[in-house]
């Protein structure tokens, strides 16, 4: 055990029991972030404030993204699940059960009786498929946000690192998946244990609720919250609607600045003219739908103000050097799905 220095903690005997379900191509970098605050956790405090297990649907070992593979303890509809206090769904956004009305069954019954149901990353994608975040608001990483959109539209997102909705827990990746544990350990232990956790870790700020995603600006060494506040708004506004994008001068308007304002503003913070910079923001948007869904080519195009494919395909490969069919091509090499890897066609 590592010493606690000056900290006191309190004897809880009550153990919080922690299941973590994993899909096949989850992300590990959002399993260990989550385990290893809460391990850390027990040895500061001398006890065991935190248990933990892996969970699948049918306790078969489990290909992660990086193709390393997990044997589970125990399967969803397993007696010991219903017991839990806590249960995160870790996957990716095509993650799907092998029999989804019974294993989403059993994770609205497991909310009904008491489990606290929640997601890191991708596996927001899998718990709104099960019905349980309507009328809740989720966060969703800024790489997943355009797929989610167009996968559950009525449903409400934030931007935030982590959200906590009436007994819900939403984190948007790997690195909010540990600041969410630090929330559970003071919540259990206080906030000298959650604090001597993070510095163990070199973890420099706890984030909570309140705290918003960094997202980079397309090709700048900078990140949206970098932006002087007319680009910023604009960006936010273009990004409303990318399906029925408002022109540049419609957006000045709205801003309150002149066109040649708001061209001199993103030249300045950007690189960017706005139009350019707009494109390669709908070029992002239609990389999530290539990577991260299964809509065809037409549907994406649309989603993102195009008409047809082909000028869609046109600036796309000028943004990224291939074409969205390649791109997709080229990822399916190395996704996982049903625990093999999905072929490249």
């Amino acid at each position: 055990m590592f010493p606690t220095g000056n900290i006191v903690t309190h004897q809880n005997k009550k153990t919080t029991h922690l299941g973590f379900l994993i899909f096949p191509g989850f992300p590990m970098s959002c399993l260990t972030s989550a385990i290893e605050p809460l391990r850390a956790a027990n040895e500061i405090a001398g006890q065991e404030a935190f248990s933990w297990c892996l969970i699948s649907e049918h306790a078969r070992r489990i290909a992660s993204s990086a193709r390393v593979g997990f044997d589970p303890d125990i399967a969803l509809a397993g007696a010991e699940a219903a017991g839990l206090d806590y249960l995160f769904l870790l996957g990716q956004p095509l993650s799907v059960f092998d029999e989804p009305r019974r294993a989403n069954g059993i994770l609205r019954s497991m909310a009904r009786h008491g489990t606290t149901i929640g997601s890191v990353s991708g596996g927001v994608f899998p718990l709104a498929r099960s019905g349980l975040l309507a009328g809740r608001t989720s966060s969703v990483h800024w790489c997943y946000a355009a797929a989610f959109e167009a996968e559950f539209p009525i449903l409400d997102t934030t931007d935030e690192v982590i959200q906590i909705d009436r007994g819900l827990l939403t984190a948007s990746g790997a690195a909010a998946g540990f600041d969410l544990m630090l929330y559970l350990i003071e919540e259990q232990l206080g906030g000298d244990v959650a604090t001597e956790v993070a510095c163990w870790f070199q973890h420099p700020l706890m984030r909570g609720q309140g705290v918003r995603q960094k997202t980079p600006t397309p090709k700048h060494d900078s990140t949206a919250d970098m932006l002087p506040e007319p680009v910023s708004r604009a960006v936010a506004l273009f990004s409303q609607d990318l399906e029925n994008p408002p022109s540049v001068a419609e957006i000045a308007q709205q801003v309150g600045v002149s066109s040649r304002q708001l061209e001199r503003g993103f030249k300045r913070a950007t690189g960017h003219s706005p139009s350019h910079y707009f494109r390669i923001l709908r070029m992002n948007a239609a990389r999530q739908l290539a990577i991260y869904s299964r809509d065809t080519m037409s549907d994406i195009a649309r989603a993102v103000g195009y008409a047809t494919p082909a000028p869609l395909t046109r600036h796309y490969r000028e943004v990224f050097g291939l074409t969205p069919t390649e791109e997709r091509r080229k990822i399916n090499q190395f996704r996982i799905e049903g625990n093999r890897s999905l072929p490249s066609s």
